[in-house]
């Protein structure tokens, strides 16, 4: 099973607009030639598809990520608008991956950049995980460990003790991904591989105190490979 994420294309109504440094769509689409040269079994967007909140922006993702030959799925990130994106494409909770299960979560907290998975979703994740031990990611906008950027910490996931109380009593989950920082970034919590993945807009400064765009760096996307027990991940760049 080869599973491809993108994350944060920040598309506007217009696709030759500008987002911050670089043109949001066209980095979208050459992100997208090269992730379809991995051959994925699946895509899946893990929010801030738009940065203007504007159905038409969410109608050129979609006619761009209907170029994978493979099932492609979305979640709502802090910018998105979900009645938009539910009307056109709704999120699908859960996904089969054959061996193993995605569980999507919606951690959109409303009218704030900071993340939030609230009591209903933590109840129905709790319900999901005992419900069966088969290995399984979880895939959400906001990261639920800090990365190390004191500012981008603060607009994290506001629950993520609750939440790791949860993952703690049910060790079949083996991997996080998520988006929201716009860097790659991976480390272990409780056993579980937590993995952020670089936009395929702008790229953030990693490590840092204050808001910096990082302009040496560029789009990318993130490859999980799965086959029985082996689990691998790595990020690759294309060229804005």
């Amino acid at each position: 099973m080869r599973l491809v994420q993108l994350t944060d294309c920040h598309l506007s109504a217009d696709p030759a607009a500008l987002y911050r440094q670089g043109y949001a769509t066209p980095q979208l689409e050459r992100v997208i030639d090269a992730a379809m040269a991995r051959r994925p079994d699946m895509v899946i967007v893990t929010g801030d598809i738009s940065n203007d909140d504007s159905p038409a922006s969410y109608h050129q993702a979609v006619a761009r990520l209907d170029r994978f030959q493979c099932p492609w799925f979305w979640l709502p990130g802090n910018h998105d608008n979900v009645q938009i994106m539910n009307d056109i494409r709704p999120m699908i909770p859960t996904l089969d991956l054959g061996e193993r299960r995605l569980l999507m979560l919606n951690t959109q907290l409303p009218g704030d950049v900071a993340g939030r998975v609230g009591e209903t979703q933590l109840d129905e994740l709790e319900r999901e995980l005992q419900s069966s031990d088969q290995p399984t990611f979880i895939a959400m906008h906001h990261p639920p460990v800090p990365v190390g950027s004191s500012w981008m910490d603060a607009l994290s996931l506001e629950d993520e003790a609750a939440l790791w109380h949860i993952l703690s009593m049910h060790p079949h989950v083996e991997m996080i991904l998520c988006g929201h920082v716009h860097h790659a970034f991976s480390t272990w919590c409780q056993n579980i591989r937590v993995c952020a993945t670089p936009a395929t807009s702008d790229q953030f400064l990693a490590g840092s105190d204050t808001f910096q765009l990082d302009s040496a760096s560029r789009p990318g996307f993130r490859v999980v490979a799965a086959r029985g027990d082996n689990v691998t991940t790595w990020v690759e760049r294309v060229d804005p």
